[in-house]
């Protein structure tokens, strides 16, 4: 059974930071590119960020570049965002998601975790 596990979300205060996790199983986590996006209320889902399969190459939104984090460690199956600074219009559920290429698109993404929320307050 593939498994995208997010954690780590939470109610933070404007200027605050918060380190999402997400924990894969059930396949090969070390021939996957990996990738946040998130979705806030009555908003479509966006992108965050990506990293290639060895954490070699990262991608980020306009939005988050400069305060977001993107890194992975493959011995633990595992992605995480560093997230910096943090502001009201951050407040979103944040999903993990793995696919043969790592980068804006959510549909070259094929496994996608759960979410977890985040929210922002001013």
């Amino acid at each position: 059974q593939v498994q995208l596990v997010e954690s780590g979300g939470g109610l933070v205060q404007a200027g605050d930071s918060l380190r999402l996790s997400c924990a894969a199983s059930g396949f090969t986590f070390s021939n996957y590119g990996m990738g946040w996006f998130r979705q806030a209320a009555g908003k479509e889902r966006e992108f965050v960020a990506a990293v290639s399969w060895d954490g070699t190459n990262t991608y980020y939104a306009d939005s988050v570049k400069g305060r977001f984090t993107i890194s992975r460690e493959n011995a633990k199956n595992t992605v995480y965002v560093q997230m910096n600074g943090l502001k009201p219009d951050d407040t979103a559920v944040y999903y993990c998601a793995a696919g043969p290429r790592s980068n804006y698109r959510g549909s070259d993404y094929t496994y996608w975790g759960q979410g977890t929320r985040v929210t922002v307050s001013s």
